[in-house]
């Protein structure tokens, strides 16, 4: 695999980490919750954007992983409205892509930096 994808991998990987250290810590349990912490949701919402700006150069150098993550458009779509479009982002939004969508996505980057350990 190139050094490159690997870098990025590990950059949504942990960032992906952060963010569920930030609802640990902050003991975040519903949408509700969420919507209270203005300096919790921007910090997600940035490590949203470098996981969507990382999967957007992964998919660039190899298009092969738009079938390995499957997801791919749809979160380099939530980066560009996180980026461009921030009055479109609703608290239930976000807290239903961290809650639901960011463990299944964890789960396929832990898989793949694995896998290329091998």
């Amino acid at each position: 695999m190139d050094e490159k994808i690997l870098k990025w991998l590990f950059d949504i990987h942990f960032a992906g980490l952060e963010i569920e250290d930030f609802l640990n810590q902050h003991k975040i349990e519903s949408a509700i919750d969420y919507s209270k912490n203005m300096l919790l949701k921007k910090a997600i919402e940035r490590n949203l954007e470098i996981i969507g700006e990382a999967i957007n150069r992964i998919v660039k150098k190899d298009e092969t992983f738009y079938n390995i993550i499957p997801e791919s458009r749809s979160i380099i779509g939530l980066r560009n409205v996180i980026i461009h479009a921030y009055d479109g982002i609703s608290d239930e939004m976000i807290w239903s892509v961290v809650t639901y969508h960011l463990p299944i996505l964890m789960k396929q980057v832990s898989v793949i930096i694995t896998n290329h350990d091998k």
